[in-house]
């Protein structure tokens, strides 16, 4: 069985999540933590439950989803793994972080890419790499497909998707993909985003404003 935990860190409510397993494994995905406090916080969870952190995981590399990423590293010695067309969009990290007040930003590098269809594992647990860009140039999806969860990232909210203005992005892409890649997944999948509450696949294409069939008859 394979647990999700959801912390919201930093000042962009930035949902972190660490996967789990029976037997501990785990794998920390878009860690946000920056203040002490929050680090801390993550730590006694990982602590408390006896967990073995054994990878790291970013659906994409803007500010808020790789605050913790040189920290987590360090703590867990653990590799940080991304799609290689993240690459430049983590290393700009470095010129901007100042001027969101981030003076102290750490930065980080991957120690390996991911593909589109790749497969990743909690203990015994698979996910599968999902390619939707358009809010960011490389960015993936994680589907558990036995339990029908999908951690999302930025790609797809409840009522919402992921903005499209910031360098990387493209609105039409980002819609197709959702389209194609996301809505293809069974109604009752459960979407673990990157910011604000779960939503279903079910839910946003019938409801969702921008990509749902009734604003997409």
């Amino acid at each position: 069985m394979l647990h999700i935990k959801c912390f919201t860190f930093n000042p962009f409510q930035e949902n972190t999540y660490l996967l789990y397993d029976e037997e501990g494994n785990a794998t920390l995905i878009d860690p946000g933590c920056h203040a002490p406090e929050e680090k801390k916080e993550l730590e006694a969870f990982v602590l408390d439950q006896n967990l073995k952190v054994s990878q790291l995981l970013n659906t994409h590399c803007h500010i808020d989803h790789v605050l913790g990423n040189a920290w987590a590293m360090d703590r867990f010695l653990v590799p940080l793994h991304i799609h290689i067309l993240e690459v430049p969009v983590l290393k700009s990290v470095e010129v901007y972080a100042p001027n969101y007040g981030f003076r102290d930003y750490v930065p980080s590098q991957a120690t390996s890419y991911l593909v589109e269809g790749q497969e990743i594992y909690v203990g015994k647990e698979k996910l599968r790499c999902i390619f939707v860009p358009g809010h960011a140039p490389g960015h993936l999806a994680f589907y558990h497909e036995e339990s029908r969860r999908c951690i999302a990232g930025d790609a797809l909210f409840r009522g919402s998707i992921g903005r499209t203005d910031l360098p990387g992005g493209n609105h039409s892409l980002l819609l197709e993909k959702i389209k194609s890649q996301l809505f293809i997944l069974p109604e009752e999948t459960v979407i673990f985003p990157g910011h604000g509450p779960e939503t279903t696949i079910g839910f946003e294409k019938k409801n969702n404003p921008f990509v749902g069939l009734k604003a997409n008859p």
